[in-house]
C-alpha cells in the first residue's frame, strides 16, 4: 500500500483519522498510532515486520543500558558500538547482501549460486532513525525512550516509514509524548497532503510514463536504447528529471501533510533545489533529511573540514560514496556519488568562488551537472549510461528525431512545462502574494479562503481521476 494509492486514499487514511480523533487522549491516540502504523508495514511486507520490531527492541533495550551508563565511557561506547554495528549488519544483510556475493562471484567464483535475498521496504529510513535515536542518547542530546512501546511509534509511523523522511527523535520526541492539534494545522496538513497527491498522481506518474516511452521500449527492453533518436533519449531523461523530483518531494509533501493533521510537525526534506546555483547548495536542498544525516553523524565525526584539505576531499568522498551506495545496491549508485563528490571538492577548492559572480551561469552550470548525474542514478547497466551519452550527440548512428518522439512532445508539452513550474516556487510565491493581498479588504480575504478550499479540492478530483483512469503508479522507494 502507497499513498497514492485508492485503498489507501479511500479506506485506510480515513479509517485511521475517524478512529484516531475519537480516542480519548494521547496515550490512546498513540495507540491508534501505532496499529495502523503496523497494519500499513504488514499490508505489503508480512514477515518483515517482525524485522522492523526486532530491530527496535533490540535499540531500545541497547539504548537504556547506554543512558544507566553514562558515567563508564568506556562501557557506554563499546554499547553504541554494538548498536551501530548490528543496525549495519543486518542493513548489509538485506540490502547488500545480493550484491556482495554477486560480485564475490564475479571476482573469484565464490560463492557458486548467489542467493536472492529480498529487500525489506524502507530498512534504510528507520535503519537511519534507529541509529540517530541511539546515537543523540550517547551524546546527551536526547532522554532514552523508556517505553518501547513510544519507541516502536517513532519510528514505525506510517506517515514516513517506507518513504522518509528520515526523522530524528528529537525532532519529534515531546510531540509524540504531548501534542495538541488545531483547525490551522488540520488545514495546512490537508493542503500539504493533496499538493502532494497532486505532484505524485498527476505530474511524477505522467513524467514516469513519458520516461518510459521514450528511454526505453515496451516489455522494459534496454537493448532498445541504441536504437531511440537523439531527441528521444534528451527529452526521457528531462522527463525523469522532472519525475525523480516530483515523486521523491511528493512523498514528504503528503507525510508532512499526514503528520501535521495529528499534530507532528516534520521537518522540511526538499527546498525546490532545482533553483539551486551550486552543487553544493543543491544538496543543502535535495533529500534535506539525508544529507543532514550523513552530515552530522558521519561528515562532522570524520573531521569535516577542521583537519585541512586533504582531509576534507577525503571525508567527502567518504560521505558521497556511501551516499551513493545508500540509494541502491549496484556500482552505478557509487559512481553517481563520486561524481557529485567531485564537484562539491572543485566548489569548496576554488569553484564555488567563481560560481558565486553570476548566479545565472551558475544555475545552468548546477541543472547541466544535475541532468546528466540522473543517467548514472536511472541506469544500473553502466554500458546503458554510455549509450544513452552516445546516443544523445549522435554517436549511435540515429536520426536525430522521429516520429514517436515528435508525436509524445506534442502529446504531453503541457504537462511537461506545468512539472517544470512545479519545480519552482512560483505556486507558493503566488500564495503568499495573494494572502498578503487578500489581508486589505474583507472581500479579498473571503474570496481567498474560498480559494484554500476550492484549490484543494479540485487537485484532490483531478488526482483521483488520474489514479482512477490509470493503472500506472510507479513506486521509486523499492530500493530503500
Amino acid at each position: 500500500m502507497v499513498f497514492s494509492s485508492l485503498t489507501f486514499l479511500f479506506l485506510f487514511l480515513p479509517l485511521n483519522l475517524l478512529v484516531y480523533f475519537f480516542a480519548k487522549d494521547i496515550k490512546a491516540r498513540n495507540t491508534v498510532m501505532l496499529v495502523f502504523s503496523l497494519i500499513f508495514y504488514v499490508w505489503g511486507e508480512p514477515v518483515y515486520i517482525l524485522l522492523l520490531v526486532g530491530m527496535t527492541l533490540a535499540d531500545w533495550y541497547l539504548t537504556l543500558k547506554i543512558a544507566v551508563n553514562k558515567r563508564r565511557p568506556k562501557k557506554a561506547r563499546l554499547l553504541l558500538a554494538s548498536v551501530i554495528g548490528l543496525d549495519l549488519l543486518l542493513l548489509g544483510i538485506f540490502k547488500y547482501g545480493t550484491f556482495t556475493l554477486a560480485n564475490l562471484n564475479h571476482l573469484f567464483g565464490f560463492p557458486k549460486t548467489v542467493p536472492s535475498i529480498a529487500l525489506p521496504i524502507g530498512i534504510s529510513f528507520y535503519t537511519f532513525q534507529l541509529m540517530t535515536y541511539c546515537i543523540d542518547v550517547y551524546r546527551g542530546e536526547v532522554k532514552a525512550q523508556r517505553s518501547f512501546k513510544m519507541l516502536l511509534l517513532y519510528v514505525s509511523m506510517f506517515h514516513q516509514c517506507i518513504a522518509g523522511p528520515i526523522v530524528r527523535y528529537k525532532d519529534v520526541n515531546r510531540e509524540l509524548e504531548n501534542r495538541r492539534v488545531t483547525y490551522t494545522d488540520i488545514a495546512d496538513g490537508i493542503n500539504r497532503f493533496v499538493t502532494g497527491l497532486a505532484k505524485k498522481a498527476i505530474l511524477a506518474n505522467t513524467c514516469a510514463a513519458i520516461t518510459d516511452k521514450l528511454l526505453i521500449a515496451d516489455g522494459g527492453d534496454f537493448s532498445a536504447l541504441s536504437t531511440k533518436s537523439a531527441l528521444s533519449l534528451w527529452v526521457g531523461v528531462i522527463a525523469f528529471t522532472l519525475q525523480i523530483y516530483l515523486d521523491f518531494s511528493a512523498y514528504s509533501d503528503m507525510a508532512i501533510g499526514m503528520g501535521r493533521m495529528i499534530g507532528i510537525h516534520y521537518l522540511e526534506n526538499f527546498d525546490y533545489p532545482y533553483m539551486s546555483a551550486s552543487v553544493t547548495e543543491f544538496w543543502r536542498r535535495w533529500h534535506i533529511s539525508l544529507g543532514s544525516f550523513f552530515r552530522d553523524y558521519l561528515y562532522i565525526p570524520l573531521g569535516g573540514n577542521r583537519k585541512g584539505a586533504v582531509r576534507t576531499v577525503f571525508n567527502l568522498f567518504v560521505v558521497w560514496a556511501l551516499t551513493g551506495l545508500w540509494h541502491g545496491a549496484s556500482w552505478n549508485f557509487v559512481l553517481w556519488g563520486i561524481y557529485f563528490f567531485i564537484f562539491i571538492s572543485l566548489e569548496k577548492l576554488f569553484l564555488g568562488k567563481l560560481l558565486g559572480k553570476n548566479r545565472a551561469l551558475a544555475h545552468l552550470y548546477l541543472l547541466i551537472i544535475v541532468f546528466f548525474g540522473w543517467i548514472l542514478f536511472k541506469f544500473e547497466n553502466l554500458s546503458d549510461v554510455w549509450c544513452v551519452l552516445k546516443g544523445m550527440f549522435g554517436a549511435n548512428g540515429n536520426k536525430f528525431s522521429d516520429f514517436e518522439t515528435l508525436t509524445t512532445i506534442k502529446s504531453y508539452i503541457i504537462i511537461l512545462l506545468v512539472s517544470a513550474l512545479a519545480c519552482t516556487p512560483a505556486a507558493r510565491n503566488i500564495s503568499i502574494n495573494l494572502k498578503a493581498f487578500s489581508l486589505k479588504s474583507t472581500g479579498a480575504l473571503t474570496g481567498f479562503a474560498i480559494l484554500q478550499i476550492a484549490i484543494p479540492a479540485v487537485l484532490l478530483l483531478f488526482s483521483v481521476a488520474a489514479l482512477v483512469g490509470n493503472s500506472y503508479n510507479p513506486f521509486l522507494y523499492f530500493r530503500f
